[in-house]
Parts: structure tokens; sequence; C-alpha cells
């Protein structure tokens, strides 16, 4: 099953309601069933995103074809809780886009080995050099390398020593909204940090300061707004969180039994060393222990 949106765009406005919302958003775009919801049910909204990630003029996107929709409200179950968006563009492209809040420290392997799969679209029989060019881009609520903070990265293939790309059809990109102070000039010309605070705010004021210069943002404010109000889409989007917690929890309680696994192991080698050294000690004195 997939769904298709024309390019044609309608006008929307911000509802009474949404202009006198006050307080938290209790589901915000960092929920990525709320981020799946609204981007694959608002055309105008996911083709911005894709025209600013992409560096692509909005009238050079003829098509947009979602290859793994979500209806909405349909119950899903916890392994089939990875709502990245699969996206075939304009008939040539195949573009994935990954939320990621918490830092699960597998996401360089994990992002590759998605692309490499949208990547091998082959056909029996096609040649190898009509593999279309595949885009697998990552929005990061956290720093992927600490040591190396970037805002927005377009990784491929090269050669280390003369810099020359190898496959400009296999691209790995990555948003990590927690830099916005990075942000290049470049960045700033086609809106991706407004787009990384839109993803980043937490009350109705914010979101209304973020778009009101912007027709494409406050559509997606809108959206934003219309979800939060449905108590299907809630459901969805609590269960989302709750498997979350649980995951963090499960996690956590992994890392402190290995730590104390480590612990106890280095407490027993010390053991060992230190009654070595004392049977040591003891037949330099001409005593057998």
């Amino acid at each position: 099953m997939s769904l298709s949106f024309t390019s044609s765009a309608s006008d929307t406005i911000f509802s009474e309601q949404l202009q006198a919302a006050t307080g938290p958003i209790d589901y915000t775009l960092l929920n990525d069933y709320m981020f799946h919801i609204v981007l694959q049910n608002n055309e105008p909204v996911l083709r911005g995103l894709i025209s600013s990630l992409l560096h692509l003029p909005s009238d050079e996107i003829q098509s947009i074809q979602i290859m793994n929709p979500v209806l909405p409200g349909e119950s899903i179950s916890n392994k089939e809780f990875i709502l990245d968006i699969q996206i075939f563009l304009n008939n040539n492209t195949y573009l994935n886009l990954e939320l990621q809040v918490e830092n699960e420290g597998n996401w360089p392997d994990r992002s590759l080995s998605y692309l490499c799969r949208s990547f091998d679209q082959l056909y029996h029989g096609q040649t190898y050099e009509t593999a279309l060019p595949t885009i697998h881009i990552g929005i990061l609520d956290y720093d992927l390398f600490p040591e190396s903070p970037a805002f927005y990265t377009k990784n491929m293939i090269m050669n280390t020593i003369t810099h020359k790309v190898f496959n400009d059809k296999f691209i790995l990109s990555v948003l990590c909204l927690t830099q916005r102070n990075l942000a290049t000039e470049e960045d700033r010309l086609w809106q991706i940090d407004t787009w990384a605070e839109l993803f980043k705010a937490k009350t109705w004021e914010d979101i209304r300061m973020i778009t009101q210069a912007n027709h494409t943002l406050t559509n997606a404010a809108e959206s934003l707004f219309q979800y939060n109000s449905d108590d299907i889409i809630r459901q969805r989007c609590r269960a989302r969180e709750d498997y979350e917690r649980h995951e963090r929890t499960v996690n956590k309680k992994i890392q402190d039994l290995t730590q104390a696994l480590e612990e106890s192991e280095n407490t027993r080698q010390s053991y060992q060393q230190r009654i070595a050294e004392l049977e040591a000690q003891l037949q330099a004195h001409g005593i057998q222990p």
C-alpha cells in the first residue's frame, strides 16, 4: 500500500482555537507517530520539508508517493513502531525520513542499513546503472558525534585522498536539532533552522511565533493542533511515549547490570592481584603459601 499526493496545495489559516491556544503542546512533532501522521496527511507541509532538506525548489517536486502510510488511529504493535517515512519522489528518487529522539547508540549502522536496503531496488534483468538515487535523512534530537558537532550534514562515499565522490546516488544526511546555533548561511536560506525550531517547539505560543511569517509552517502548526485534538491520534501518540518509556527503563536496567558486572569483575581481578602479591612476598621470605 502506498499514498500519493498531487502537486496542488490548498491555502490554510490559523483557526480561532489555535490562535487562542496556550501552554504546553501535549504531543509535539518529536513524537514520531505525530511526525508521521502530520507529514503523510499534509502534502504542502511534507513538500516544504523535503524542499528545504534537499535544497530543491518546491516547483521541482512533481510527485510524492509515501510507500508506508499509516492509517490514522490504526493500532501498531511494538515491533512495527519504527515510524520512518519511506518516499518515492518524482518517480526517480527513494527518500527515507527518520526521526530519532533517544540516542540508542546504533544510528550510524542502523541508518546505513536502511540506506543500503532502499538502494537495492533492482529487479531481475535490470542493469546496475539503472539504480535510482537513494537518500536517507535522519532528524535527531541529540548530538550524533559530540566531538564534531554539526547542524545539517550530507554524507557521501568519497575518495579520502582526492575527495572525489565515488557515487552521488547514495546519500546519508543528518539534521541535528540540538545544534541549531551551528546552522550555516545556506541552512538559513533554505529555512532548515526554522524547521528545526518547529520540531523543538514545546508550547503553542512558541508555535505561533515560529510560524507566523511562513505559510507552510502555519499549515504544519494547524495540522499539529488538529491531531492534538483527535482522541484516537492522541491514544496512539501516548502509546508511542509509553513504549519509549519502557525501552528507556529496560535499557537503563541493562546498563546498570552491565556496570555492576564490570565492577564485580574488576574487584575480583584486584583481589587476585593482591593475593598474588602477598604470595610473592611470602615466597621471598622462604615461606611457601
